[in-house]
This record gives C-alpha cells, structure tokens and sequence, in this order.
C-alpha cells in the first residue's frame, strides 16, 4: 500500500502536490544518479489517443516562466503553458504486486484513452 500522505508546501505557484511515497521515491532515484541539480519536471503535450499526454522526467534546466515548488528537498517544475492543465493534480508512487510507478491524479481531465496515459 503506497503512502497517500500529500506534502503541501505553504506556496503552490503550480496547484501540483506530491504524495509522500512519490517525494520518497524521486529522492532515492535523484541518490542513484548522484545528482543534486536535478528536478522532478511534469509537463503536458499534445499527442496520445485522448489529445494530452504526461511527461515526466528529471530535467536539469529551469526556463523561463517555469513554476516551482520544493517538497522537503524534491523540486517539481511545471511549464507555464501546462500550469492550467494541472493545478490540483497530484503525483503518486504507486508499489504493488500489479503495478509499479509513478501515476497522475488530474482532476482537470474529463476523460482518458483504456492506456492511461492520454487524457483529454
């Protein structure tokens, strides 16, 4: 069963939260690379059977117009064009017996392809 507490920091420049078991994870995958200028980046982009698909990525730029928000050591980047597509949505680490990885709770999507991984 994965931790579904939220970590919420006092600003949310992007409306994205971060449960604490994603936080948990992202921090050992950042250990693995031995990097400490590395962030957790979500973005949406056109594609997909639905219209929108997740990317999330670690990314070591910061660019212009950029959202960010540090949960206990992990920096989470959302571009200002996809701002408005995820405000509210949050990041989970999922760890069971049928699945394993990151999922995207978005209740700005008001559907989604049988892949999951596009939304519209």
């Amino acid at each position: 069963m994965t931790d579904t507490t939220i970590t919420t920091p006092e600003t949310r420049a992007h409306g994205v939260g971060l449960t604490d078991a994603a936080a948990t994870k992202v921090k050992g995958l950042l250990d693995q690379e031995g990097r400490d200028d590395l962030r957790l980046r979500i973005a949406v982009q056109p594609g997909g059977c639905s219209g929108l698909i997740y990317q999330l990525y670690f990314d070591e730029r910061l660019l212009d117009g950029d959202a960010a928000v540090d949960f206990e050591g992990v920096e989470v980047v959302v571009d200002k064009m996809s701002v408005p597509y995820l405000d509210g949505a949050t990041i989970d680490f999922e760890d069971t017996i049928q699945k394993q990885g990151f999922t995207i709770d978005n209740p700005n999507a008001a559907g989604s392809c049988a892949c999951g991984d596009s939304f519209h």
